[in-house]
């Protein structure tokens, strides 16, 4: 009987991947949990790889073929599934959100990737890399942006992000760039396709000072929290710290200013920006 063809790596190589995992652990008659002993890791991260929430690294794309008798097929494979546009620090936790159901952002100081305009992007980025190519700075926004065309559907996934105000109020790019920014958040908080919160100066302090969080919710995986510092990233499914960073969220989203507050307070320092890029 033929084994199964490499994959396409034209059309979604994860879910693909995932698809074959699935397919060829059913077929060996072993439960997530079962395939996951025998790799040494749990069963929801084989349920995230079926899920093509998780990127396949080649050691783990070894110990599957070895236990499920598939030749090198997911080794060969999971080449093609690695590649991204995104740096590496940050590619698993981009495509993770690209199938999410629901994500819960903190964005202590800018305006996080899914919100962002193009102009803003490029100063962001810019910022990153004084000296980078401007080829370089261009594919760095056309891949921010392809991030933003999840916002594309009416309702999913539900994006609820809490804005520090020194986000708002850090003047990156200038002072048109930020007008046109803010009106861009306040457009789509009028629209309802985010729930936007704005963290005020008066708040204090609060319980995540110590940087940025991203939660994840996924239909038919566990839930993910990716921290991000400077040129690093981690992704962790870890239950118990899930549920710690669900708190946390939770206790920020109650110190931030509710949402018609927030979004009166974006508009009036987009005004502001506007007025003053004008005078």
């Amino acid at each position: 009987m033929p084994g199964p063809k490499d994959l396409d790596p034209s059309s979604s190589p994860r879910a693909l991947l995932g698809a074959e995992l699935r397919h060829a652990r059913e077929k060996a008659g072993l439960s997530q949990e079962e395939l996951g002993q025998r790799l040494f890791v749990s069963g929801s991260f084989i349920g995230q790889l079926e899920a093509g929430t998780r990127r396949m690294q080649p050691e783990y794309a070894r110990m599957l073929d070895e236990a499920l008798g598939t030749d090198d097929f997911f080794l060969r494979n999971c080449k093609a599934a690695a590649k991204s546009k995104y740096p590496e620090h940050f590619a698993e936790a981009a495509e993770a959100e690209a199938v999410a159901t629901a994500i819960r952002e903190y964005a202590p100081m800018l305006i996080p990737g899914l919100l962002q305009t193009p102009a803003y992007a490029r100063a962001v980025n810019r910022a990153y890399d004084p000296t980078a190519p401007e080829e370089t700075i261009d594919e760095w926004v056309d891949g921010r942006m392809a991030r933003t065309r999840l916002l594309d559907h009416p309702t999913k996934p539900l994006l609820w992000v809490v804005l520090d105000e020194a986000a708002l109020r850090r003047e990156t790019g200038g002072r048109a760039v930020m007008a046109e920014a803010l009106r861009h958040i306040a457009d789509l908080a009028r629209r309802s396709r985010v729930i936007t919160q704005v963290l005020p100066f008066s708040a204090g302090g609060h319980t995540a000072m110590k940087g940025a969080l991203k939660l994840m919710d996924f239909e038919d995986a566990p839930s993910m929290v990716y921290f991000e510092g400077v040129g690093t990233g981690r992704l962790e499914d870890d239950p118990l710290t899930v549920r710690q960073m669900k708190f946390t969220y939770e206790l920020l989203a109650a110190s931030a200013l509710p949402p018609g507050n927030s979004l009166a307070l974006v508009e009036a320092l987009a005004q502001d920006y506007a007025h003053e890029e004008h005078a």
